[in-house]
């Protein structure tokens, strides 16, 4: 009942400085809109590959390269990439696995992509094999897919690449030239819209190339950055998993220089990098509420300041330090969660309008509507304390003294 009544006491407070209590909560509410905006989006962009690898069946695993436990991460010259550990042998060693029906290595090559036009700078250049459109089921919008017994000087590419470059999605038969060598365009892969893949490639914006002759424009090495498994079910892909772990540490002479990732673990290292840009803007956006925090403890500072007569006599009563506190502490509170409020749906609505920018749809999760309540309430916690603290220290027989 108490507690009702300092609720009650702070609202009749807020509302009679209505213009004030609005200002007020605009520091919290610009923060907590803008953490609700960034944590939908990256929370949105974390469940494309996710969704990716549900869709085609969930019998799929992927090989990456990665560092050794206890060892530094290598670096290439030039394009930063990580030096793959993987090798031919370990294609041709998984192709053995029993209950595995396809496997498809990728080799992104860096380089010049032209045709009537230049392509736009950093074109993903794809060597891979006729399996990989079967296990990432994407589909062949006009002509076909690679095919070993066709010229190896052909190319598939994909949707938007076809206009960036020839201007029309109708490229069949036209010449295209990777690193200037030519290729007849024999296919061109139906638009996916999903810049955002398990294969770290945007497949609309990429040419398509068979892996032999990505080797002779990689001068004869292969670097294989990730390599795509199949089941030939959900139930034995875990058992293939195993087998596999097993066979490439032979390969690799029980060095742990690979991972091999299935489910949402595939997303990971997309994952880690969405989370590191929502970490920085987060601190960034924690400014703002930084800021709403000082706003909240001025204005609560001049309320005490205003109502020591108040104060007073309330303590003339009986009311305890305690009560003080919580009455004043309420009325910080209030601040903070009203702003939390209106944060969380102009965050929203702002996620949803940048959004209509994007490839993929926000998500609220209720997580993120956690965080930005734990937040608020924890800076009007912080900020709304010393108010608190200093209106219940007055002493009531020189607060009942003042008259303003």
């Amino acid at each position: 009942m108490l507690t009702f009544n300092h609720v009650q006491a702070a609202w009749q407070s807020l509302r009679s400085n209505r213009l004030r209590t609005m200002l007020t909560m605009l520091g919290v509410t610009i923060g907590v809109a803008s953490i609700t905006t960034i944590l939908a989006l990256t929370n949105g962009a974390n469940t494309i590959i996710s969704n990716q690898v549900d869709a085609i069946g969930g019998n799929i695993a992927v090989v990456r390269p990665q560092a050794p436990p206890n060892e530094v991460l290598q670096f290439s010259s030039g394009q930063q990439q990580l030096i793959s550990s993987l090798t031919e042998l370990d294609i041709t060693t998984l192709e053995k696995v029993p209950n595995v029906t396809a496997v498809a290595p990728i080799m992104q090559l860096g380089g010049a992509v032209t045709g009537n036009t230049p392509a736009p700078f950093g074109t993903p250049i794809v060597a891979t094999t006729p399996s990989f459109i079967d296990i990432s089921q994407f589909d062949v919008a006009e002509g076909q897919f690679l095919d070993p017994k066709l010229n190896p000087a052909t190319a598939v590419i994909g949707a938007q690449l076809s206009i960036d470059i020839f201007g029309t999605e109708q490229s069949i038969g036209k010449t295209v030239n990777i690193r200037d060598k030519p290729f007849t365009v024999i296919g061109v892969l139906k638009r996916t819209n999903a810049p955002i893949h398990y294969n770290q490639v945007d497949i609309d914006r990429s040419v398509v190339i068979g892996y032999e002759i990505g080797k002779i424009l990689n001068h004869n090495a292969p670097s294989v950055q990730q390599i795509n498994i199949q089941s030939d079910s959900v139930t034995n892909l875990d058992k293939v998993i195993v087998e596999s772990n097993k066979a490439l540490l032979k390969n690799h002479l029980d060095q742990a220089d690979f991972a091999i990732l299935s489910g949402e673990s595939i997303a990971q290292p997309m994952s880690n990098v969405f989370a590191i840009i929502a970490g920085a803007s987060v601190a960034i956006a924690g400014i703002s509420l930084l800021v709403g925090g000082v706003g909240i403890m001025n204005i609560m500072l001049v309320s005490v300041s205003e109502r020591t007569r108040e104060i007073g006599i309330r303590k003339a009563l009986g009311a305890t330090n305690s009560d003080i506190v919580a009455q004043f502490l309420i009325e910080a509170l209030c601040f903070s969660i009203g702003g939390a409020l209106l944060g969380l749906i102009f965050g929203y609505i702002g996620a949803f309008a940048i959004s209509m920018l994007l490839p993929f749809d926000p998500l609220l999760s209720w997580s993120t509507v956690g965080t930005a309540f734990a937040i608020s309430l924890i800076t009007g916690m912080l900020f709304g304390l010393y108010p608190a603290i200093k209106a219940s220290q007055k002493d009531p027989i020189t607060a009942l003294k003042q008259f303003n």
